[in-house]
């Protein structure tokens, strides 16, 4: 944790709740585009977003400083979409909608390699819909929010042996289901 988030999560502490803001506005993108991913729908995620914010604030003396700020409030992220899935159940959201937000998070760049990369992240989180839950977590925590194995083990309370067998399952379902939608020109598989 760097020494900016200590400042301002002692701040808070001592009852300056005005600095909560600058403490979450860095990862208020990430932790919405993990929650769409893991619920899948937007308006959900909105609401998981939110209550994730709420949860950080009312639990903040909690905060593990070694385990880092961030890491934290993924792990509260992913902890509030796992409850809001219990408590909703698991809807589907259409592909339209998950490719309109994913083409929103993408930075300005050349058009067409744009929508290449929409296209292909579309894709490949068409195929995510056959894993488990502990798989998709891990999928989407490694490969998409690129942290750690231990960062990942972390943040969903269970081992690095653990989130490396789940990865592994779910980097094999999801390339063979990619390649069965998908296959490459010519037929070879990689």
């Amino acid at each position: 944790m760097n020494e900016r988030e200590k400042a301002l999560i002692e701040r808070i502490l001592a009852g300056d709740a005005a600095a909560f803001e600058p403490l979450v506005t860095p990862y208020r993108a990430a932790i919405m585009s993990l929650a769409v991913r893991i619920v899948r729908n937007p308006e959900d995620a909105r609401e998981v977003a939110q209550e994730t914010l709420l949860r950080a604030y009312r639990y903040l003396r909690s905060c593990d400083l070694e385990f880092g700020f961030r890491n934290w409030l993924y792990q509260i992220a992913v902890n509030t979409a796992r409850s809001f899935q219990k408590r909703c159940g698991d809807r589907e959201a259409g592909m339209n909608a998950l490719g309109r937000t994913l083409a929103e998070s993408i930075s300005a760049e050349h058009p067409e390699a744009r929508l290449e990369r929409t296209e292909f992240r579309t894709r490949l989180l068409g195929c995510l819909n056959g894993l488990s839950a502990r798989e998709r977590e891990v999928f989407l925590l490694r490969e998409i929010e690129e942290r750690n194995v231990a960062e990942t083990a972390r943040i969903l309370d269970c081992s690095s042996i653990s989130v490396r067998v789940h990865l592994n399952a779910a980097r094999r379902k999801v390339r063979d289901r990619y390649l069965e939608r998908y296959p490459r020109p010519g037929g070879y598989r990689c």
